[in-house]
């Protein structure tokens, strides 16, 4: 926190041969509005991402002309970060082989309306883990509050001159700092015992969760991250959705996304199974078609009160900021 930054920056163009919007492919990563680690300006359609790499912390600012994005970047990690850019604006990702059925209108839509959105590849593994294990089984609301709360405290300042109009950001703490939060100040933060366990035995597996971008066997990528004690199929779904670039990964034992697609594409609520089924003829773009209804914005009919927040952590009250 006390590191001085010398404000200079590399500057590349990468001209991808088709339209690009960071925001559009990359906004999944963004942990609410608030996020200390993501600031998005919708005037100019620019993503500031701040994040940690092998070579060390990083400022990235991706802005969009057209089919070519100005990336700048700022501190130890920027050579890192500027070379990973296509990758993370979702170059190797490809939609061969994906074709929406005419039986599904609202994928044939969506498809139609979003057809330069890529699935993105951080190649940042344990971020990716810590991240998923502090949204495990809680609302968004809960999981955003926990990230914000515990990157303000314990993440680095990223380097640089900061966000739009000065805002600050935070890049995510190393994984031997995890290590070292108190456990009061998970419960501050409003993550209890189970979801914090998982952030700490991923930050002392970081380096074999890191080694796991060398693989290109889906199968074996999932069952590594699942020897984890806490990663189950959503845990292990949702990382390989962000540090893999895995278009198939689809958020299984979610509690919305199955009825969420099942509703957008037949117009029924179906559990993990019955959805399982649905999507099968599109096996190797199962999380294409989730992402994609998900930006047409079709959800499932909420009936009742919403979910409460619980109140049984010191973190879990009303100030929520």
């Amino acid at each position: 926190m006390g590191k001085t930054w010398r404000v200079s920056s590399v500057v590349r163009v990468w001209r991808a041969g088709r339209v690009v919007d960071p925001h559009s492919v990359i906004g999944g990563l963004r942990k609410g509005p608030g996020d200390p680690a993501y600031v998005f300006d919708p005037m100019r359609r620019t993503v500031w991402r701040a994040t940690r790499t092998p070579e060390g912390p990083v400022l990235l600012r991706l802005t969009p002309y057209g089919s070519e994005v100005e990336a700048e970047a700022w501190g130890a990690g920027a050579s890192w970060a500027l070379d990973g850019v296509p990758e993370l604006l979702g170059d190797k990702d490809s939609w061969d082989g994906f074709e929406p059925l005419p039986e599904h209108p609202a994928l044939v839509d969506a498809a139609r309306r979003f057809p330069d959105v890529r699935v993105p590849r951080t190649r940042a593994v344990f971020e990716a883990m810590a991240a998923a294990g502090i949204e495990q089984v809680v609302t968004g609301k809960e999981a955003f509050r926990g990230w914000r709360v515990l990157l303000r405290e314990y993440g680095e300042r990223a380097p640089g001159p900061g966000g739009p109009e000065g805002r600050m950001l935070f890049v995510p703490p190393a994984p031997e700092d995890w290590r070292l939060i108190p456990s009061w100040q998970w419960l501050r933060a409003g993550v209890e015992g189970r979801r914090s366990r998982v952030v700490l035995t991923a930050a002392t597996r970081a380096k074999a969760l890191e080694r796991t971008l060398d693989l290109t066997d889906s199968a074996e990528i999932e069952r590594r991250l699942r020897s984890l004690p806490g990663v189950g199929v959503w845990t292990a779904a949702e990382v390989r959705q962000r540090a893999h670039g895995d278009a198939d990964a689809f958020s299984f034992a979610d509690y919305h996304v199955s009825r969420d697609v099942s509703y957008a594409l037949i117009g029924e609520e179906l559990d993990d199974d019955g959805c399982a089924e649905l999507i099968e003829p599109y096996r190797g773009h199962r999380f294409r078609v989730q992402r994609l209804l998900e930006m047409a914005g079709i959800r499932h009919p909420r009936y009742g009160p919403r979910k409460a927040l619980p109140t049984h952590t010191p973190g879990a009250t009303h100030r929520l900021r």
